[in-house]
């Protein structure tokens, strides 16, 4: 009696996953559709000379980014803005990130007034260039506090309207800014928006700016781009169109200053402060019954280095597992709270349920397929056909995503490519998605043990793949 209710409640998980899964990708394509129709276009250098243009503070935290930090620098430096300025937030490095930013670009200390409004750990130095060709950019060395805290601190020293949070690892298409503050232009209830992030792993990057779209050489940061298309393209795609979107990557964001300030910025005792800081500024919206929207980018906007190891990716999944529980745990009192809206009876039932829940409900599956094979109870017939319709189900929506990367942005010109994400897609239920599971168990496990810290994310850096293809046949590496 048992079993069948387990095998029933197993059943019914993975048909209403199916089922949600299914409506999203219905309302992510009409909003690409319309999207694209709206936007394919639009010439976003009308914003630069447009007099109600909002001014953006850009903030970027580095801890020990010594690999990446000139190329990364020059990539904020270049992006097309007239109202802007950079605040590079060093967060303590132990490497020679602080020393490469002074050579780099002629940084001195200078007196700089600002106001403290969040508390953070101290501030040593703040410097600016002798460059004029730097005059944007504010550089500020601080005690390590966390990026929480860095972000905390940039959002102190920031003058602008607009705050962009900027992981500094990250490569910015050039009109990044353009098509990040339009939504803001045309609607003044939105309080937030967010971009899609891809992988530049095997990229070719020239002075801070992408110049070459490659798929990535080695298999782990491959799957990663697909999983990216996936998740941007169409999950939140989908959520930007019910106004429930929960989370805007922190790898790049962009918030009003004053509604992230007032919201107490960013939770520094959370390992996944960009969720929570966008769940903590929607539920002070709603308390305050203030009209708000948080907007969605689908361009490919920003461009990340994808860890290339089992090792670090694991740690980046255990990470954002954590982060996701937490901010779950923290903001508890939103589970179907008509008080809340779509955020309180949608969007967070389908976070704890099928984002949170769902590596669990995988986990206890097979833990109980395993028993009842050593104990001769299980209907092989049954488990066969629900595998089957799974695994027919997670490349079918593979595909979709495929063929709205084709149809839209286009960025992996190469046919040789398509195939090798198509072969991907094949594999990627039984060689990449078990990991996931597994990290994300021990995410939570983790979280319950009292984990807090991040974890150590090595970076080999944009330069090395372009260093490597330059070295002559035979050559050291």
């Amino acid at each position: 009696m048992i079993h069948e209710i387990f095998n029933q409640a197993i059943f019914v998980y993975a048909i209403t996953i199916c089922g949600v899964f299914l409506l999203l990708l219905a309302i992510a394509l009409i909003e690409m559709n319309s999207y694209m129709k709206k936007n394919f276009f639009v010439d976003y250098k009308y914003i630069l000379s447009s007099p109600f243009a909002p001014s953006v503070s850009l903030v970027a935290p580095a801890y020990n980014e010594g690999m990446t930090i000139i190329d990364n620098v020059k990539s904020l430096l270049s992006l097309s803005y007239n109202n802007n300025e950079i605040i590079i937030v060093n967060d303590g490095s132990k490497d020679d990130t602080m020393a490469k930013l002074i050579e780099a670009f002629d940084l001195v200390p200078v007196p700089y007034a600002w106001e403290p409004v969040l508390e953070t750990a101290a501030v040593r130095k703040i410097y600016k260039s002798r460059n004029r060709a730097f005059r944007k950019l504010l550089v500020v060395d601080k005690e390590n506090g966390g990026k929480a805290d860095a972000l905390n601190a940039g959002l102190n020293l920031s003058q602008k309207e607009l705050v962009a949070c900027i992981d500094v690892d990250c490569i910015i298409e050039s009109d990044a800014l353009l098509k990040m503050v339009k939504p803001f232009m045309e609607d003044h209830t939105v309080i937030g928006s967010g971009g899609v992030v891809r992988i530049a792993n095997s990229c070719v990057i020239e002075e801070g700016r992408l110049v070459e779209v490659r798929l990535p050489e080695k298999l782990l940061p491959r799957f990663q781009v697909l999983e990216y298309i996936r998740a941007f393209l169409l999950g939140r795609l989908a959520w930007s169109r019910l106004n429930g979107l929960l989370l805007i990557s922190g790898a790049f964001g962009m918030f009003k200053r004053e509604v992230a300030l007032s919201a107490g910025g960013y939770n520094p005792n959370t390992v996944g402060e960009d969720m929570e800081l966008v769940v903590r500024m929607r539920r002070t919206m709603r308390e305050q019954k203030k009209p708000y929207r948080v907007a969605y980018i689908p361009d490919p906007l920003c461009w990340t280095e994808a860890p290339s190891t089992n090792q670090v990716l694991g740690r980046q999944r255990n990470r954002w597992t954590r982060g996701m529980a937490e901010t779950l745990w923290t903001h508890r009192a939103l589970l179907f709270n008509p008080k809340y809206g779509r955020m309180g009876l949608i969007s967070y039932p389908y976070w704890l349920f099928y984002e949170w829940l769902s590596p669990i409900m995988e986990f206890l599956g097979l833990t109980y397929l395993l028993f009842r094979a050593l104990t001769g109870g299980v209907n092989w017939d049954y488990f066969f056909t629900l595998v089957l319709v799974i695994y027919s189900f997670s490349f079918f929506v593979s595909m979709i995503a495929l063929l709205a990367e084709q149809l839209s942005f286009y960025r992996y010109t190469k046919r040789k490519d398509t195939l090798k994400m198509i072969f991907l897609a094949l594999i990627e239920p039984v060689w990449y998605h078990p990991r996931l599971v597994w990290w994300s168990l021990r995410g939570n496990f983790d979280l319950i043990r009292g984990k807090r810290h991040w974890g150590n994310m090595v970076r080999q850096g944009f330069r090395k793949h372009m260093e490597e293809k330059m070295q002559p046949e035979g050559a050291m590496p």
